[in-house]
């Protein structure tokens, strides 16, 4: 039977209890955007929606159209980056991800936006905090593991559950070296905690990130200046924990104090460390894969929250990586 013998169906679908306009967007967007990812012709009326198409792709909408509603329902708006993450759900699980993503705002940021998890991943990420005092967040780049990281200790420090915040990464990227940068050791050191100053500007306003920096409430440090130390009441976060050896690992796993919290996160498919030495988040994944009170979460390129490209560039150089040990 060819593809054009394929029986056609037609079905209605009832929009009630919400602002229509979140639904379909802008002139309609949303609406053209599902028509074409499940090649179906959408033709919306008000309330009613009429979908015609094959049955599995009528029914595919239908499941997605139920999963966005349920979506707003729950106070989300609908963004184009979570439509398009609902329809790569539905294609290859076929069911939506809005009942497990969680909607409780972690906190509200400087800009007054509440920040949440926005996939499947991130709100596993989020809970596994929750509910492990050691979690290790593995993932490639834009998936929200520092940005999350970062707002989960914010949340902590505010809620009183800890008293300070320490953030850490090694001072390893493409091959250089602290020794080559000019200044002082905070000059040679912020460039590598970029990312984690980002973030905290992004959650807290100026002139309090100031404050708690010149106190000691907040710490940002290389990974260096963790050895000897005792971190008691604090959320700590080791970034960038591809770039560690296996000693370094070991020493920052063993600072963790009393009521204390870590999240370490990493890429293991991004480790600059010269050939001599193997990534500490590598072989860590086998020495504590099953100690209890550890979690171990990851995310993929289905998590990514940046531009939509990058799931296509991690896509790519995950199918080039492939072929070139294949050789």
């Amino acid at each position: 039977m060819s593809t054009n013998d394929v029986e056609h169906i037609a079905r209605n679908f009832t929009v009630e209890g919400i602002d229509q306009r979140i639904l379909y967007g802008h002139n309609d967007l949303y609406l053209r955007l599902i028509e074409a990812s499940f090649e179906t012709k959408i033709v919306a009326r008000g309330e009613k929606i009429t979908i015609e198409g094959t049955a599995d792709e009528v029914d595919n909408v239908v499941m997605l159209l139920e999963d966005l509603v349920e979506r707003i329902k729950q106070g989300d708006f609908i963004s184009q980056q979570y439509l398009n993450y609902a329809i790569a759900m539905v294609k290859e699980n076929g069911c939506g991800p809005a009942n497990n993503i969680s909607t409780k705002s972690m906190l509200t940021s400087s800009l007054k936006k509440d920040i949440k998890p926005k996939t499947v991943g991130q709100s596993k990420y989020v809970e596994a905090v929750e509910d492990y005092d050691v979690v290790f967040s593995i993932g490639p780049a834009g998936t929200g593991k520092t940005y999350l990281a970062v707002a989960m200790a914010v949340a902590h420090l505010k809620a009183d559950r800890v008293q300070r915040i320490v953030f850490t990464r090694p001072a390893v990227e493409a091959g250089e070296s602290l020794g080559f940068l000019p200044g002082d050791i905070r000059a040679k050191v912020d460039p590598y905690l970029r990312p984690v100053y980002d973030a905290l500007y992004d959650m807290l306003p100026p002139d309090k990130i100031r404050k708690l920096l010149e106190i000691g409430i907040i710490e940002i440090a290389p990974l260096a200046f963790m050895r000897g130390r005792t971190l008691n009441d604090a959320f700590v976060v080791l970034d960038e924990a591809q770039n560690t050896t296996n000693a370094q690992m070991k020493m920052f796993l063993t600072r963790i104090g009393e009521n204390s919290k870590a999240v370490i996160t990493g890429d293991i498919t991004q480790i600059d460390l010269d050939e001599k030495h193997t990534s500490g988040l590598v072989v860590v994944q086998k020495i504590l894969k099953k100690v209890p009170g550890i979690e171990f979460i990851y995310l993929s390129e289905k998590d990514v929250i940046r531009h939509r490209l990058v799931q296509s560039i991690i896509r790519a150089y995950e199918v080039h990586e492939k072929r070139r040990y294949k050789k």
